[in-house]
C-alpha cells in the first residue's frame, strides 16, 4: 500500500428511502425505538453510518411498495410538509451533518405536461416537470435541507433536451445541485461523449443494478463499460441491491469492492434502505433493516447494516482508491476481493476485503509506504452468516514491523483494515414482536395536517388529513390524487392499507363522504400483495353514490371476483355516511349507516389487513375508522355442494348436481334460488326446478343442469363451475357458493396450427402471465406490444419471461415444430436467455445465449411422435431481470 498510489475519488455508500414507501412506518415508531434505529442507519460510529441518502420525489402513485404522496396533487397548491422523506432527511442530517441528499423522481401527478387534462395524459418530460422539481428543492430549503444531487426519471430513461432544460434551469435559479443521468443503463454514456450539451447537464453517471445478476442479484462481477469510465465524470451504482438484510450482505459487498474493481464504480446506494413496510407487501426483508412492527416497536438489523459499516465507519467521501493496493486475493475472484482508499493528505487508510465466495481461510500480507501511517492498524470483522451478532465485531490490533504485517481470513467475512478510529457498534436491542390490539380507532385528529395518518400506509393515490367536508369539525382523510398520475408501475385504484396482517373476525367501518359521484372502498382480511398493487389479495366493500354496492374478491394475480351486489339507498354526494364490513369465520357482511345489506360466505381469506379506498382518483373523505372484534359470532353458514365428472369431453355433455343444506344449529333461508356457475363457453339447461320458497335447518335441497363442453381450441384443460346459492337469512340477502372441477382434454392438433391458438396445458412465466401473440409485456395479462425482434414486427407468437414453460399436448399427431426466437426489442439492449425446445420431458434443442443485441434465430425441430412439447426460457445465469423472451411465429406441422 504506497501512499503515492492513485486511483479515483470516493464518493460515498448510501441507501434509498423510495421506490416506494418502503420507509413509511418509521415514522410511527415510538420511541425511544424511533431514534435507535435512525441511530443504526446514520449516526457515525454507531451503526450503517449512512454517507449519503436518496429519497423519493413523491407522485402520488405506487413505485413499488406503496405511493409517496406529491407536494403538488393539483397544479398551483404547494404543500411543503407532505409525506415523511422531510422528516427523514431531517433526522439524518441531524445525526450527520455531512451526509449527502439527492432526490429522484419515480413518477408525478397526472397534471403535469398534461395538456388535454385527459386521464393517464401526463408527459414526464415537460417543463411542468421540471418547475415541479424547482419547487421540491424550495421545499427542501424551507425544512432547512440543501439538496446535493437530482436525478430524472427514475429507470425510464432520458430525454437529453429536458436534461439540458434542467440544467439551465438549476442554474439560473442559482441552485447549486448536480445532476444525475439518468438513473437508467450505461447507455447515457454513449449519448454524453457525443452530445457535449448534454455532458454539461449531466455531472454524475448514475447506472442501476450494473453487477451480475442485476435486481437482487449475485453481484460476482460489476462491469460497467470503457465508454461510461472515460466519461470524466463520476460512475456511480445509483441503485443497487434489492437484497435480503441478511442473504444479501455478501452481494452487496461484492457490489461495493467489486463494483470498483471491475467496473470504477465510486459510489453505491443500496435499494433500499430499510423495509419499514407491513409484511405482507413485496420485499419485505429487504434493505439494512427491518421495522414492520410500529405498534410494538419491535425491529431486526441485518446483516447487511453491518456489513455496510465495514466500509463507512473507515472512510470518508473524498477518499481517494489506491487502484495498486486493490484487486482480487492470489489474483482469483474466488477468492474474495480487496480495495483500499487513503486520505486526501494521507494520514489515514483503510483496506476493506470479503471473502464472500472463498472457501478456506487465507493469510493475506501488507506492506505500507509512501508516506501512509504505519502505527497500529485496527482489524474490525463481520461474518456473512453471522446475523446482527456476528456484525462489525473488532477482532483485533496489528501494529506493522517496518511496515509489513500479516492478517488470517476466514472465508465468508468481510474485514475492515483501517488506521482510523472512532468505530463503534450500537448497543440498544430490540423489544419483542406483538399483536396490534384490537379494537383499533382513529378519529385522524393529528398535530401534522397534510400528512398520512398514523399506520395508514398508501398504496395508490394520497390519503392525507385535511379539513373535514359537510360541515364536520375536525380533520379527516382525504384521497387527494385528483386524476391518475405519471405513473411508474402499473395503474389500480387508489387505496390504502392498515393494521396487523393477523387480525381475523372484526368489523372494519369508516364514515365517508363522496365529494363528487363516483364510489368509496372498505377493505377487509388485506393479506399479500404482489406487484403491481392491484395484486392484493383481500375483500373489497364497493359503494357508489348511487347506492350501488359489491363485495369483490381480490387475488394476487389481480382477478377480481364479485362475490355479491346489489342497490341500497344512494349515499349521494356532499353526504356523510358509514360503511362496515364484518367478518365471522367465513362469512361476510356488508352495512351501510350500520344497516347490513348483503352477506356472503368465502373461505378464501381467514385473516388480514384493513383498508380504504376509491374507485379511480375521487376526491373523497374518509373519518373515524374503526376495528373491533366481532362478539357474536355469525350462524353456522348455509353449504353448498356440487357433483360434476371428473372429465367432459369438448363438445359432449355431463350433469352437473348441485345440493343447498342448511345446517341443523342454522337459520331457515327464504327465497333460494340456485345457479349453475358456468365457465364462459359452456351450455347449459336445467333439468329440474332452481328455486325454493324456503329451507328449514337440518334440510336439503337439490338442483341439476345438463352441460355441454365448449370446442373451441383455445379451451382450458382444467375447469372450474362455480355454483350459487342466494336467499335471505335473518332478512338479509345472502350469496353462498360451490365448486366442482372437471378437465376438458385437449385433442391433439392438426394441420398447421400457431401455438397461441391452441390451448395451454400449463404455463409458468418469471414476470406476468405468458402473452398470446404479443410480447411478456408487464404484469397485467393483455398488456403486452406487439412482438419485435430488431425491428421486425410478428403478428403471431408466444410472448414470454425467463423463467418459463409454455406446455402443449401433441398427441403423437405432429411431425415439425417452427419458430423464430429472441429477445423482445421492448426491453433490447437488454436480457440474456437460452431457449428450449423439450419433448415429453427430453430436450431436442437448446439455443445459444441470446441477448437484446442479438439477431433472431430461426427454431426447426423434428418432435414426431411427442405427446407434449413444451417451450422452455431460462435465464442464463445472470438473473432474470429484462429476460422478454418471444416464440414468434410458432407453429407446428401436423397430421389431418
Amino acid at each position: 500500500m504506497d501512499g503515492a498510489g492513485t486511483g479515483r475519488t470516493f464518493d460515498g455508500i448510501g441507501a434509498i428511502s423510495g421506490g416506494g414507501g418502503n420507509s413509511r412506518l418509521l415514522i410511527n415508531y415510538p420511541e425511544p425505538q424511533r431514534s435507535r434505529i435512525l441511530d443504526y442507519l446514520f449516526k457515525p460510529g454507531y451503526g450503517a453510518a449512512l454517507q449519503m441518502l436518496k429519497v423519493e420525489i413523491g407522485g402520488d402513485t405506487n413505485s413499488t411498495d406503496g405511493s409517496e404522496p406529491s407536494i403538488e396533487h393539483t397544479k398551483g397548491t404547494v404543500h411543503c410538509d407532505s409525506g415523511y422523506e422531510w422528516w427523514l432527511m431531517e433526522q439524518a442530517k441531524k445525526r450527520n451533518p455531512n451526509i449527502k441528499l439527492y432526490g429522484l423522481a419515480w413518477g408525478a401527478p397526472g397534471w403535469i405536461g398534461n395538456t388535454s387534462n385527459s386521464a393517464g395524459g401526463g408527459d414526464f418530460w415537460s417543463q411542468d416537470m421540471i418547475d415541479y422539481l424547482t419547487s421540491w428543492l424550495g421545499c427542501a430549503k424551507q425544512h432547512g435541507l440543501d439538496i446535493d444531487y437530482l436525478g430524472g426519471w427514475n429507470e425510464r430513461g432520458y430525454d437529453i433536451p429536458w436534461y439540458e432544460k434542467l440544467h439551465a434551469t438549476l442554474a439560473a435559479k442559482h441552485l447549486p445541485v448536480q445532476i444525475v443521468g439518468a438513473d437508467s443503463g450505461l447507455d447515457v454514456a454513449d449519448d454524453i461523449t457525443k452530445d457535449p450539451d448534454f455532458a454539461k447537464a449531466v455531472d454524475v453517471v448514475g447506472v442501476h443494478y450494473p453487477c451480475e445478476g442485476g435486481d437482487g442479484g449475485s453481484a460476482n462481477t460489476c462491469n460497467s463499460s470503457a465508454t461510461a469510465q472515460a466519461t470524466g465524470k463520476p460512475l456511480w451504482a445509483s441503485e443497487n441491491g434489492s437484497l435480503d438484510e441478511n442473504t444479501g450482505a455478501g452481494a452487496l459487498i461484492r457490489s461495493i469492492t467489486r463494483g470498483y474493481l471491475d467496473g470504477k464504480f465510486t459510489a453505491y446506494l443500496n435499494w433500499p434502505l430499510l423495509a419499514a413496510i407491513y409484511p405482507n407487501l413485496p420485499y419485505n426483508t429487504v434493505g439494512l433493516a427491518v421495522a414492520n412492527q410500529p405498534w410494538s416497536g419491535a425491529y431486526d438489523l441485518g446483516t447487511s447494516l453491518w456489513t455496510t459499516a465495514q466500509v463507512t465507519q473507515v472512510t470518508k467521501p473524498g477518499w481517494t482508491f489506491v487502484d495498486k493496493a486493490s484487486g482480487y486475493l492470489g489474483g482469483d475472484r474466488t477468492n474474495g476481493s480487496y480495495v483500499t482508499l487513503k486520505a486526501p493528505d494521507n494520514s489515514a487508510y483503510s483496506t476493506i476485503l470479503e471473502t464472500s465466495t472463498a472457501s478456506s481461510p487465507q493469510t493475506a500480507d501488507f506492506t505500507v509506504s509512501g508516506g501512509l501511517p504505519t502505527g497500529t492498524v485496527h482489524v474490525w470483522a463481520t461474518d456473512l452468516k453471522g446475523g446482527s451478532s456476528g456484525g462489525f465485531v473488532h477482532t483485533d490490533d496489528v501494529t506493522p514491523q517496518d511496515g509489513h504485517f500479516s492478517v488470517t481470513l476466514k472465508p465468508g467475512y468481510v474485514y475492515s483494515l483501517t488506521t482510523t478510529t472512532g468505530q463503534g457498534k450500537g448497543t440498544a436491542v430490540s423489544p419483542p414482536q406483538g399483536h396490534l390490539a384490537l379494537p383499533y380507532k382513529d378519529s385522524f385528529e393529528q398535530d401534522t395536517p397534510g400528512r398520512e395518518a398514523k399506520y395508514l400506509s398508501d398504496m395508490q393515490g394520497s390519503f392525507e388529513t385535511a379539513p373535514c367536508g359537510g360541515g364536520r369539525s375536525g380533520q379527516c382523510v382525504r384521497q387527494m390524487a385528483a386524476q391518475q398520475p405519471i405513473e411508474w408501475q402499473d395503474d389500480s385504484d387508489a387505496f390504502a392499507l392498515l393494521g396487523d396482517t393477523d387480525w381475523k373476525n372484526y368489523t372494519v367501518s369508516s364514515d365517508v363522504y363522496l365529494e363528487q359521484a363516483g364510489t368509496v372502498e372498505l377493505l377487509g382480511r388485506a393479506g399479500e400483495q404482489q406487484r403491481p398493487q392491484s395484486h392484493q389479495a383481500g375483500y373489497f366493500l364497493r359503494v357508489s353514490d348511487t347506492g350501488k354496492w359489491s363485495i369483490v374478491k381480490s387475488d394476487t394475480s389481480g382477478r377480481l371476483a364479485t362475490l355479491a351486489d346489489g342497490t341500497a339507498k344512494a349515499l349521494g354526494v356532499k353526504h356523510w355516511h358509514t360503511l362496515g364490513l364484518s367478518f365471522s369465520g367465513t362469512t361476510i357482511t356488508a352495512s351501510v349507516d350500520d344497516k347490513p345489506i348483503g352477506a356472503v360466505d368465502d373461505s378464501a381469506y381467514a385473516s388480514g389487513q384493513v383498508g380504504i379506498g376509491v374507485v379511480g382518483y375521487q376526491t373523497d373523505q374518509f373519518d373515524n375508522l374503526s376495528v373491533t372484534p366481532v362478539k357474536k359470532a355469525a350462524p353456522a353458514p348455509a353449504t353448498l355442494a356440487a357433483d360434476l365428472p371428473s372429465t367432459i369431453h369438448r363438445g359432449e355433455s355431463a350433469t352437473l348436481k348441485t345440493t343447498f343444506t342448511v345446517p341443523s344449529s342454522g337459520d331457515t333461508v327464504s327465497g333460494l334460488i340456485l345457479r349453475p356457475g358456468a365457465p364462459d363457453g359452456w351450455t347449459v339447461a336445467a333439468t329440474t326446478p332452481t328455486t325454493f320458497s324456503k329451507v328449514t335447518p337440518g334440510h336439503s335441497v337439490t338442483a341439476s343442469w345438463t352441460v355441454t363442453a365448449p370446442t373451441a381450441p383455445a379451451t382450458p384443460v382444467s375447469e372450474t363451475f362455480s355454483p350459487l346459492a342466494t336467499y335471505v337469512r335473518d332478512g338479509v340477502q345472502h350469496w353462498t357458493y360451490g365448486t366442482a372441477k372437471t378437465e376438458v382434454p385437449i385433442p391433439p392438433p392438426t394441420g398447421s396450427p400457431y401455438l397461441s391458438d391452441l390451448s395451454f396445458v400449463s404455463s409458468s412465466n418469471g414476470w406476468g402471465p405468458v402473452e398470446r401473440d404479443t410480447s411478456n409485456g408487464e404484469q397485467a395479462a393483455g398488456d403486452g406490444l406487439p412482438i419485435t425482434i430488431r425491428g421486425t414486427v410478428h403478428d403471431k407468437g408466444i410472448g414470454a419471461h425467463a423463467n418459463s414453460d409454455v406446455a402443449f399436448f401433441l398427441g403423437g399427431n405432429c411431425s415439425k415444430f417452427t419458430a423464430t426466437v429472441g429477445i423482445d426489442d421492448e426491453v433490447a439492449p437488454y436480457g440474456s436467455v437460452t431457449f428450449s425446445v423439450t419433448a415429453d420431458g427430453h430436450t431436442l434443442t437448446t439455443s445459444p445465449v441470446l441477448t437484446g443485441t442479438s439477431q433472431p434465430l430461426a427454431l426447426d425441430v423434428d418432435v414426431s411422435g411427442a405427446q407434449q412439447l413444451d417451450l422452455v426460457v431460462s435465464d442464463s445465469g445472470d438473473g432474470n431481470a429484462h429476460d422478454h423472451a418471444d416464440w414468434a411465429d410458432a407453429r407446428l406441422t401436423c397430421a389431418g
